[in-house]
């Protein structure tokens, strides 16, 4: 076994091997660039080495820096984690030539199933079922369209070289494919440095399912049997459950054989994923085969009671697999869901900032957190926004459900706008509480998903204006009375007056302090309130009813969290809001930080709502930004390539 590994990636997959790596008794070296100086990763790992600035293609994908500092650090192995340089031939090969041991499979097996053009021939060799459509090397424009015209629509656009969503584009008619088709090839180019892709028929209501195989340096080649990743919005994975509901052992055990024969052709070892497409019908095609460790992973480690990474890490240093195929038996149920700092409720664009305030489910024998951030660390747009992956087992999916139910009702987060209400939407909708799964579950259940804010009753606003008076820590008891906000006079106490807003309701609360606590007067109601407000923490009685919650207060806003209800309430200060200059109107501003891409209209041109004008690329993937109303192109403030940050004005426009 190794004394010292490289991790040549960060964040949660970062901090994730280091677990592992303690537990072995393995030293660890982390890498960083400049916008990670002060990351979980770089304070876990035991040693960390500087790589370069914050972009990716400057620090993390420069493979001769973390060799040099793999080299430097007497490292014998470098862990690649996934994404980045995971499944980069050239990197594993430059790893093999300085003597470093690159921790998962051979260049050969990355270059096999690396391009999936090349990949489905292999398979197709193999006897492994396949998607129709095209996998050629022709790329032009009008070979494409005719080739998708033969096909029937609908069909899907992928990049060759791409994953994670990246280049991928669903296309309902010939109309529409060139516009498609290049979007995939930029998105692909930039994400992956190939614009190659391949065009495939759309099976309808598909499922994506995919087999965790895992193989050794011994000839031995077992799968861990399945994950049903069907739950995904644009093409990126939000909800993977292990095992596959309504999986028959008859089904699982012919899709086991052909991906344990998918990892055979190409001779593989470490771990890896073959993912297919499964039809209503119970066909099943290949679609792809990721080689490398899934952010999905722990599924199968609960359902297994395996650590993958560990395995990983054994059959690096050429010991034979742990288990047999014989020895791997399915316990229970296991499902994870992904919480990002992203905003689901405006097409789930990034969002960035500190985490001011992070408070996750703790773990126990039922949930586990695999975080690569705490609070005060930043979510920056240079990377995946990722914030933690939660995950529950139990002994079968429907209390299972109740345990993932629970975790996301006690995520707390403030600084960044997180899809954490999304998702406890998304896992009570009848599709997925009934397993009805396919990868269109979201566009299906749109109605439970829009947006359902929660709305404060009449204890709530009691309960904010009580808060909003209080210290955001306990004083010292050597304080003084002129120390204290709680309205003392020599000869009583004075009423205070606070204004709250929650949306577009505002409500101003008073509030008479007495020895029993606080008597809130709101316009037509006036309530009892009474106990304890601890630093961040409270119980207070209101009306004869424990309400239990934490609260915080960060820039000019409280934020309410308990029984399962996060709120939000302005705070309103009547003489600044009279001071506040008016906002600026009659212009397109980027609702995230990014790198313009394209300017898709000329100025002075009259557009309707909807059209597009301008795309950005944010944390890797593309948005287009469209008129939001009738009106005028005025002049564009940007061009192609400026890098803007959250709120810049873009584009000068006049609506009718």
């Amino acid at each position: 076994m190794f004394d010292k590994i490289l991790i040549a990636n960060r964040g949660e997959i970062a901090c994730r091997v280091i677990v592992t790596c303690r537990r072995l008794g393995i030293a660890t070296v982390a890498v960083y660039s400049d916008a990670d100086r002060d990351a979980r990763h770089v304070r876990l790992a035991d040693e960390a080495i500087h790589i370069g600035p914050a972009p990716a293609a400057e620090s993390y994908l420069r493979g001769e820096a973390i060799l040099d500092a793999a080299r430097r650090s007497g490292a014998q192995a470098i862990h690649p984690g996934y994404g980045f340089l995971s499944e980069n031939a050239g990197f594993a090969r430059a790893c093999a030539e300085a003597g470093i041991v690159f921790i998962g499979p051979p260049a050969s097996a990355i270059d096999a199933m690396g391009d999936k053009s090349a990949a489905k021939a292999l398979m197709q060799q193999a006897g492994v079922p396949l998607t129709p459509g095209y996998h050629g090397q022709r790329q032009d424009a009008d070979f494409l369209r005719a080739q998708a015209d033969a096909i029937g629509y609908p069909v899907l656009i992928k990049a060759s070289a791409g994953g994670g969503g990246k280049g991928m584009r669903k296309v309902e008619a010939s109309t529409d494919f060139d516009a498609a088709l290049a979007s995939c090839q930029r998105e692909a180019q930039s994400a992956f440095g190939n614009a190659h892709v391949l065009v495939e028929k759309y099976v309808e209501r598909p499922r994506h399912i995919e087999i965790q195989v895992f193989g050794d340096g011994h000839g031995n080649v077992v799968y861990l049997f399945e994950r049903d990743c069907s739950v995904q919005r644009r093409h990126q994975k939000v909800l993977e459950e292990a095992p596959a509901p309504g999986m028959t052992p008859e089904r699982r055990a012919a899709m086991g054989r052909a991906a344990t024969d998918a990892a055979r052709a190409v001779g593989y070892i470490g771990a890896g994923t073959v993912e297919f497409i499964a039809s209503p019908i119970g066909d099943f095609y290949f679609m792809e085969m990721n080689t490398r460790l899934q952010v999905e992973h722990p599924v199968t480690e609960l359902i297994t009671g395996t650590d993958l990474v560990e395995w990983q890490l054994r059959v690096a240093a050429g010991q034979p697999l742990p288990k047999t195929q014989e020895e791997l038996h399915i316990h229970g149920h296991a499902i994870e869901a992904r919480l990002y700092a992203e905003d689901a409720d405006r097409g789930f664009l990034p969002s960035t900032g500190t985490l001011r305030h992070l408070r996750l489910p703790a773990a126990d024998g039922h949930v586990r957190v695999d975080a690569g951030v705490e609070q005060g660390d930043a979510i920056s747009p240079y990377y995946d926004p990722m914030i933690a992956k939660l995950i529950v087992h139990d002994v079968d999916r429907d209390s299972a459900l109740r345990r993932m139910q629970r975790a996301l009702a006690q995520c707390q987060v403030v600084g960044v706008t997180t899809n954490a209400a999304f998702l406890r939407r998304l896992v009570l909708t009848d599709s997925f509480r009934s397993a009805n799964l396919d990868t269109a579950l979201i566009e299906r259940e749109r109605e439970a998903l829009d947006v359902q804010h929660a709305e404060p009753d009449a204890a709530d606003w009691a309960i904010a204006a009580v808060l909003a008076t209080q210290p955001s820590a306990p004083a010292p008891t050597t304080a003084s009375a002129w120390e204290h906000n709680d309205g003392w006079r020599l000869c009583g106490r004075a009423p205070r007056r606070v204004l709250l807003q929650h949306r577009e309701q505002r409500r101003t609360a008073v509030l008479h302090a007495n020895d029993d606590g606080w008597r809130v007067e709101l316009e037509d109601d006036v309530i009892a309130v009474s106990g304890r407000a601890d630093g961040r923490c409270f119980a207070l009685q209101v009306d004869g009813r424990l309400r239990r919650g934490d609260h915080v207060v960060e820039d000019g806003a409280l934020y309410l969290f308990g029984e399962d209800r996060p709120l939000r309430f302005e705070l309103h200060d009547p003489v600044a809001d009279a001071d506040q200059p008016a906002a600026e109107g009659g212009g397109l501003l980027a609702p995230m930080p990014g790198r313009v891409i394209a300017l898709l209209a000329e100025p002075g041109t009259r557009v309707a709502r909807g059209t597009p004008l301008l795309v950005m690329e944010a944390m890797k993937m593309e948005h287009t930004l469209q008129a939001p109303a009738d009106g005028s192109v005025q002049w564009f403030r940007v061009k192609a390539g400026d890098q803007v940050g959250d709120g810049a004005m873009l584009v000068d426009f006049e609506a009718d």
